[in-house]
């Protein structure tokens, strides 16, 4: 089996328990295993990711997790703010990208530490 096909069952499984973007774990594999250029590794795991979400997500709807109130809401202010993101993408340098990913992910460890 495939490194590629590896990283995106190891993906797969960490977002289908921990309901995470598996961003966090495919742009640095993309970029450091993969030598992705930054921009393409977050379209490439952007496309990557939407077949995870939905199919973790017919397991969720199946087991009654999902408020649809909530989600529908966070789903339309993503899919407007996917948009700007990915306008903001073409005007950020890969130096800039990365810190700011950085950042992001230190945030949310500490939040999820501290409970």
């Amino acid at each position: 089996m495939g490194k590629k096909i590896i990283l995106g069952m190891f993906t797969g499984i960490i977002s289908g328990l921990f309901a995470v973007g598996g961003g966090m774990i495919l742009i640095p594999s993309f970029v450091y295993i993969f030598k992705l250029d930054e921009k393409v590794a977050r379209g490439t795991a952007i496309i990557s990711i939407l077949p995870m979400a939905i199919t973790s997500s017919i397991f969720y709807y199946n087991s009654s997790y999902i408020d649809w109130n909530i989600g529908v809401k966070c789903m339309l202010g993503g899919m407007v703010g996917g948009i700007f993101g990915a306008k903001m993408l073409k005007k950020m340098s890969p130096f800039l990208l990365e810190i700011i990913f950085i950042f992001l992910l230190i945030y949310a460890a500490i939040k999820m530490i501290k409970g």
